[in-house]
């Protein structure tokens, strides 16, 4: 697939190019949202609901000194040491992860893409001069799928899945166990939502605000996946082609598709799409 023709949509209008003729700064987003390193999180987290996404650059004099990641969020809000700590004391400096990879915006596209599903951060940033000039996530390769083959060739069907009424903390456990980012939401049979991380640090920042600190630790054993999971959940089924169902994930801003039939077939990711251009 990688020799194949593409419409880069909104970001190089009306111009065909061969992926591997692609560099980074041909698909790279060049508006950043970013914070720098004395951000409280409840500041964090209103960026990233605003935008509807899930890490941020954090700069320090223009440039990058780490990212701070949903992720990271949800560990620290859930943790012991931080249970009597407000997200409005908590601090970029404190969340953000340290090791990350730096791109050239002459990389070219094929080498980002060959790393698509290794372990890491899902977010490179952009950096020329030692300044940050743009990121690349998974969402900025979506527009290059145009594969026309049905979603079920590619689709996982072993889905790892919770239910409604399962607590919060027990997904959590599972994201990290089966390394993945988002979990389908089943009650019999059918797909209620996705959880993913970025609704568990946002359920779990609306606790500590609300709760006081004596019943933080009960009421966070007790959350349930209901109370914080993304619903309705945006599905498509199993004859749809590859290039709609990145389509789709573009236009919904999601990062998985449960795949129904009915009931739960698989499930198609922004990793299974971009694997695709390989």
């Amino acid at each position: 697939m990688a020799g194949s023709c593409v419409r880069i949509v909104g970001k190089v209008e009306e111009v065909i190019f061969m992926i591997e003729e692609l560099k980074v700064s041909d698909v790279m987003t060049r508006d950043i949202i970013y914070v720098d390193k004395n951000a409280d999180l409840e500041h964090i987290l209103h960026l990233m609901e605003k935008h509807r996404i899930t890490k941020l650059p954090v700069l320090e004099n223009g440039k990058p000194i780490g990212i701070v990641t949903d992720g990271e969020i949800a560990y620290k809000l859930g943790s012991l040491r931080s249970r009597d700590v407000n997200p409005s004391h908590l601090y970029a400096s404190s969340v953000m992860v340290r090791d990350f990879d730096t791109l050239k915006p002459d990389t070219p596209l094929e080498e980002i893409i060959r790393t698509v599903g290794l372990p890491g951060l899902t977010m490179l940033l952009v950096v020329e001069e030692g300044k940050l000039v743009g990121v690349i996530t998974k969402a900025d390769l979506l527009p290059l799928v145009k594969d026309e083959r049905p979603v079920k060739e590619i689709m996982s069907r072993n889905v790892i899945t919770v239910q409604p009424d399962d607590r919060v903390v027990h997904a959590r456990r599972k994201l990290i166990e089966y390394g993945v980012a988002r979990l389908p939401v089943v009650e019999e049979g059918k797909v209620l939502g996705v959880i993913a991380e970025m609704d568990i640090a946002r359920a779990f920042a609306n606790l500590k605000r609300s709760v006081p600190y004596r019943h933080q630790k009960h009421q966070l054993e007790e959350l349930t996946v209901r109370d914080a999971m993304n619903a309705p959940a945006i599905t498509t089924d199993s004859s749809t082609s590859i290039r709609s169902a990145a389509e789709i994930m573009v236009q919904n801003d999601v990062g998985c598709l449960p795949i129904v039939n009915d009931r739960l077939e698989g499930i198609v990711t922004r990793t299974d799409l971009i694997k695709t251009l390989k």
